[in-house]
Formats: C-alpha cells, sequence, structure tokens
C-alpha cells in the first residue's frame, strides 16, 4: 500500500507528487538538487496553513479539531525532509550542503512558529484541563500529554520577548549544528594517507590493502594505497600497521577533525553552541542546559546520569590501566622499549589478543562476510518477530550500492520496506546510523514504513565478499535493532511512531538486538568462510567468544570520557567564555583520563552532540540503555532459550512496536516486571572482576 495521505499540489515536481513505488521507495532517480527548494517552500507554506486553520477555528478545541489536525499538518513536509536529511547524510554534494545551509534556520523558525503560537497552546492546553472528560484512549492521552510538553520546552509559555529571544537562539542553534557537520565532513574527505611502496604496507593483512588499494584508485592514485578517516580504513590501519611513525600520522589526523584551524575549525562553534543552549535553558526556567534536556528522558536529571557513568568510570579505568601495563609488557618482550601512546593502543592489543586467545583478526574476518551477516539479522528476526525479508531487484536507487527487502509478517502481510546502505564513500558523513524515509502510522488509513540502515564498510573487491570485523558485525546488529524498532512500530499517531522515544530508550532496541549476533547458534550457521564456504571452526568459536570482553576497559574509557565531557560542558557556569580545548584538557585531567587513550569522539567533530540537538547532554544515553539491554538478555538467558517466544512476543509488543505509547520506564517494567540495576552492565562488560579479560 502506498502512503495514505499523497500531497495534493501542482505536478512537476517529483518531491511532491504521488511516488509510484509500490514499496514507498522515493523516486530517486527523477530528484535533482533544484527541486528541493521549492518542494520545501511549497511544503513549508501548506503546514502553515493547516496550522493558521487549526490556531483560528472559531469551533471550541476537541481532541479531533486540534491534536488529530496537528498530526495531520505537515506531510508534504514529512516526505520532502525525509527524502533530503537521510540523502544529504548519506549521499551529500556541494548543492546539497548549500542548500543545507539555506534551511536550517528556515526550519527552526518554522518549528518556533508552530509550537511558540499562543492561540494553538491555548487549545492544546483547554484540552489538557479538561482530559478526564473527553473519554480518550490511553493513546490518545499520551499523544495529548506529548504536545503539552513539546509546547512548554519549545518556549510556548514565556513572553513575547523570551519567544522572539528564544527563536533567534534555535535559529542560530540550527545554523551552527548544519557547520559543525559539513565541517567534520570536509576534513574527514580531504585526508589521505598515501602509502607508497611495500615498506608503508608493513604488517597490513591482505584485506586492508586491497580496500586501500580501491580507496587510491578512487583518488585518482592508481597504485599507490591509501589511507582514509573512515573507520573501516583507520582503525584497521592502527591495529595492524608496524609503521609506527605512519600510525601517529594517521591518528593524529582522526583525531584532529574539526581541530585544525582555518575554516572547518569548530571549537568557536562549539563555544557558541554551549552559550546559545545554556541561554535556552534559562528561558525556559532550568538552571544549565543538562538540567533542560534531561528533564524529558529516563534519567530525569544530571545526578541520575553522574551517578552512572562514576559507577562505571572506576572499574573501567582500574581495567583500563591493567590493560595498559599488558601492552607495556608485550612490548618490553619484544625487545620495543617504548611508552605505549595512543596510535600504539590498538597495534598491541591486537598482538596481546593474538598471544591471549590465539585470534588473528584478519582470519576472523574471513569469517564475517556482509552478505552472511545480513541473513543472520534476517533470521534472528525472523526466530524472534516472524518476520520474513524479500529482495527487491527493480527498486529506485540514489547509489548503485543500495539495496532494498519487503519485509513481511507470519502471515505474508506487508510490515515495511528496509533498504541498506552498507559502504563507504566520499559523499556520506562517517558512522552509522537509522533513519526513516516514511514512518508508521494508522491515522488515517494504514501507512507502512521505509526504513534505513547507513554504514561505512569497507566494500570487497570485484567479485570478491566485502569482509566485517566483529565490531562491524555487531554494529550492523545494532542498526539493525533500530530498524526493527522502526519497522515493528505499530501506533496510530505519528508523534509516537517507531523510535520517537526518548534519547536513554531508543538504544535499548539496537544494543538489546546486538546479544543474538555472539549466540553460537547464529555464528555456527552465518560466520562461514569466505573462500570455502565451511562454517567457523569450533575453537575459534570458543575462542572468539572468550575474547569477547578483551580489551573492554580501553574501549569503556574511550566511551565514558566522551559521556562525561558531554555532560559537564552543559554544566558548566556560562557566564565565562568557554575554551574548548582547554575544558576539554581539564575535564579529562579531572577524571584522571589515562594518558594512552583518547576520547572515543573528540569535541571539535563529535557529531551526536553538535552536529544537531539529538543527543546534546545525552552521550550517555548508550551506557543508560546498557543497564536496560544487559538485563533484558538475562531475561532469555533465565528461560534457557535465547529465542523464548513467549519473551519475544512481550519484547515486540512493549518495546519494537509500541513507540512512543508509554512512558520508558513502564514500557520497561511491563516487559521485564522491573527496573534493573548496574550490575547486569559491568558483568556483561566484565568489569565486575579487575583482572584482565
Amino acid at each position: 500500500m502506498t502512503d495514505a495521505r499523497q500531497p495534493t499540489t501542482p505536478p512537476g515536481n517529483p518531491l511532491l507528487q504521488a511516488w509510484s513505488d509500490p514499496n514507498g521507495i522515493p523516486p530517486f532517480h527523477t530528484i535533482a538538487p533544484s527541486d528541493y527548494m521549492p518542494a520545501f517552500d511549497i511544503a513549508l507554506a501548506q503546514q502553515r496553513s493547516e496550522i493558521a486553520a487549526i490556531a483560528e477555528d472559531p469551533a471550541s478545541p476537541t481532541f479531533a479539531n486540534t491534536i488529530d489536525a496537528l498530526e495531520r499538518s505537515g506531510a508534504s513536509l514529512k516526505r520532502v525532509g525525509g527524502v533530503f536529511f537521510n540523502l544529504a547524510g548519506s549521499h551529500t554534494n556541494d548543492a546539497m550542503q548549500a542548500i543545507e545551509r539555506e534551511l536550517a534556520p528556515v526550519l527552526a523558525k518554522h518549528r518556533s512558529d508552530i509550537f511558540m503560537n499562543g492561540a494553538l497552546f491555548a487549545r492544546v492546553e483547554a484540552l489538557d484541563a479538561d482530559r478526564d472528560a473527553l473519554g480518550l484512549t490511553a493513546e490518545q492521552a499520551r499523544v495529548l500529554d506529548r504536545y503539552r510538553t513539546i509546547f512548554v520546552r519549545a518556549g510556548a509559555r514565556l513572553d513575547k520577548a523570551g519567544k522572539a529571544r528564544l527563536a533567534e537562539v534555535t535559529q542560530r542553534l540550527a545554523t551552527l549544528g548544519t557547520q559543525f557537520s559539513q565541517n567534520v565532513l570536509a576534513d574527514e574527505t580531504s585526508y589521505r594517507l598515501i602509502l607508497d611502496g611495500e615498506s608503508d604496507l608493513a604488517g597490513l593483512p591482505p584485506f586492508l590493502r586491497e580496500a586501500a588499494a580501491r580507496a587510491a584508485e578512487d583518488a585518482g592514485l592508481p597504485g599507490k594505497h591509501v589511507i582514509t578517516l573512515s573507520r573501516s580504513s583507520i582503525e584497521p590501519f592502527l591495529q595492524f600497521s608496524e609503521r609506527r611513525d605512519l600510525r601517529e600520522q594517521a591518528f593524529k589526523a582522526w583525531i584532529a577533525r574539526g581541530d585544525n584551524g582555518g575554516s572547518t575549525d569548530n571549537k568557536a562553534i562549539i563555544a557558541e553552541m554551549v552559550a546559545l543552549r545554556a541561554e535556552r535553558a534559562k528561558l525556559l526556567g532550568y538552571k544549565t542546559f543538562a538540567d533542560f534536556k534531561l528533564a524529558d528522558t529516563m534519567a530525569k536529571t544530571p545526578d541520575a546520569v553522574l551517578g552512572l557513568l562514576n559507577e562505571v568510570w572506576n572499574p573501567a579505568r582500574s581495567r583500563a590501566l591493567a590493560e595498559r601495563d599488558d601492552l607495556r609488557a608485550f612490548a618490553a618482550s619484544k625487545n620495543e622499549t617504548i611508552a605505549i601512546e595512543p596510535w600504539d593502543w590498538r597495534f598491541y592489543a591486537e598482538q596481546v589478543r593474538r598471544a591471549r586467545h590465539d585470534l588473528d583478526e584478519s582470519v576472523v574476518k574471513t569469517y564475517f562476510q556482509l552478505d552472511r551477516i545480513i541473513e543472520a539479522a534476517f533470521e534472528t528476526a525472523h526466530r524472534l518477530f516472524g518476520l520474513r525479508f524479500e529482495e527487491l531487484a527493480d527498486i529506485p536507487r540514489y547509489h548503485p550500492d543500495i539495496r532494498a527487502w519487503r519485509v513481511s509478517d507470519a502471515t505474508g502481510a506487508t510490515v515495511g520496506t528496509f533498504i541498506g546502505d552498507y559502504f563507504a564513500r566520499a559523499s556520506k558523513r562517517s558512522g552509522a546510523w537509522m533513519s526513516a524515509f516514511r514512518s508508521q502510522e494508522k491515522l488515517d488509513g494504514v501507512v507502512r514504513p521505509v526504513i534505513v540502515n547507513v554504514m561505512n564498510f569497507a566494500k570487497g573487491g570485484q567479485g570478491e565478499p566485502s569482509l566485517l570485523s566483529f565490531d562491524d558485525a555487531r554494529t550492523l546488529f545494532h542498526e539493525f535493532g533500530h530498524a526493527l524498532h522502526g519497522l515493528l512500530s505499530d501506533v496510530t499517531y505519528p508523534l509516537l511512531s517507531g523510535t520517537s522515544v526518548s534519547t536513554d530508550f531508543v538504544e535499548l532496541p539496537s544494543q538489546l538486538f546486538e546479544h543474538w549476533l555472539s549466540q553460537p547458534e547464529i555464528l555456527r550457521r552465518y560466520a562461514t568462510h569466505a573462500q570455502t564456504g565451511e562454517p567457523i571452526p569450533e575453537p575459534l568459536l570458543q575462542r572468539l567468544m572468550s575474547a569477547r570482553n578483551f580489551n573492554q576497559g580501553q574501549a569503556t574509557v574511550e566511551y565514558l570520557s566522551s559521556a562525561l565531557v558531554d555532560i559537564a560542558l552543559h554544566q558548566r557556569d556560562a557566564s565565562t567564555p568557554l575554551d574548548a580545548a582547554q575544558f576539554e584538557k581539564d575535564t579529562l585531567a579531572s577524571i584522571g583520563m589515562p594518558r594512552e587513550i583518547v576520547m572515543r569522539h573528540r569535541t571539535p567533530h563529535f557529531a551526536h552532540v553538535f552536529a544537531g540537538d539529538g543527543y546534546s547532554s545525552g552521550y550517555y544515553s548508550y551506557l543508560w540503555s546498557e543497564v536496560l539491554d544487559a538485563d533484558a538478555f538475562t531475561a532469555f538467558e533465565e528461560t534457557g532459550d535465547a529465542f523464548d517466544p513467549d519473551l519475544a512476543a512481550k519484547l515486540k509488543r512493549y518495546i519494537y512496536s509500541a513507540g512512543n505509547l508509554r512512558d520508558p520506564t513502564e514500557a520497561y517494567t511491563a516487559f521485564r516486571g522491573r527496573l534493573p540495576n548496574a550490575q547486569a552492565l559491568l558483568r556483561k562488560r566484565g568489569l565486575l572482576d579487575e583482572r584482565p579479560a
């Protein structure tokens, strides 16, 4: 079924016409950059008209003429924005980036105009005051509550001057966030470490040499090898390269994204954004931006967040220091009398892992083919939730590499469409994420979701499979967990659909899904050798599982330090100017950051926090959700069946399909019967015991 609410606009612009693809995939092949701004202009005007009609309706407010009408408004804007912003992240160009910069303050103003509309807010307030007499369903009551919260947090209660200033602040923040993201992408795409000759390639396994050769060809340097700042390129280079001088060059470039001076330097942007966020919080009556942001999450307060982060920090730091000592000892055993530097950590960790667990990453990768891991994710979804995936051959594509599947349930009925965009390229920002070209709803008929996963894996050579590390495979499962949260959504109202939940709950479905990758029955079937097709040998599988917590101290410290800097930035006294570099340095010193480890995301390229508002004061969310996911998977382990059907049905009902129908605490308790504590997380990460894994 196609979208139940097609726009009624003049023909000519493919973004505003009915899309003919039966799976709901946008007509990418017919869309030009010049189509976007005219489409946005029309879509914005349509929603402005719709909002005015609601706010100025002479009839007394009812749920239908106010909340339902709000939910119906902006259908064209959602469609146009869904296409544009997905492609702005996954397949951008200069024209798209210029549009993105122009749009950022326009869309911020549009949102402010809606949620600061006094007449509109008065209607919502009237409904809220009379909610007990309205006969609302539980879902309608939740939608009303969420709208009221959104209006208040957007500044609907401020006076005229306060609204005007808050609107200015939000517009400027949108502009700065867009520039931040584009600066990071510019630094990533402009850097190349050119490897020329066998000495530069020392230690690099065949899969990395082949990927570096393809990167060189793409850069117009045939016959050479190139390392880029894509994580799928830089991390294995740091892991395997025997050239310490080249590791240092590459590592310093990697951590200096957004911190190189000149037009792409982000430090001034960070200082301005932090100051504006603090002003925003003050206008809305909060002490700090962290207080404001966390008030609408599971955590509720900065103290609750810091309580969790600090509980994990000390055991993680202790483990990391023990790991550092192991690396020093290993280097010394090879007569390498060096101080371990950040660019050495991955190299020596790989050597220690190989010695301790008899694991060679270059061998392990031959058993993790991208296509097989995709199949493993699909099989897991089938066994848990009854889903089936049928690949679609003839679809509109924005890049030749994308793939798509029709997703159906156990009865054969279509659930939605899943798109996979797996490979790194210069037109794509780094990282991995899930998004939607269309979200599920049922307000005016069934609207089925069109969900996309975007990755940055290294592409295999011509006729060769693309190989993943175990961490890459875990990333695929993680993002597919997000995808399932969007695909399985079963709500009426768009506001509550899919992943539209609090930041510290949204990572539960994704991080929980990662656990099934490690199930031996999944690995025995889908971890097969790229050349022979043989399943992963049982001894290798056992060694891989026993090494899951290897180097967990360093990994946890990398993450926690980023989360702690994020919270500290947004709790600081905003009365003095921010020197972002010095603040980062001072915060890390205050927590005792080991000098051999660097934040997973240094502040100048911390896109989670500064390329928009999504994870600002919210990077802790991965750890908060990990407390939940560790406990949730323990529930399956307690049954003795990782695919227990009764528990899977509860998981689908209360977590994966429920969107934002319930408060997150209520949703988790409905699934598990209680809330968890951090012990399951510490056990999962192997941090309860101070001995190295």
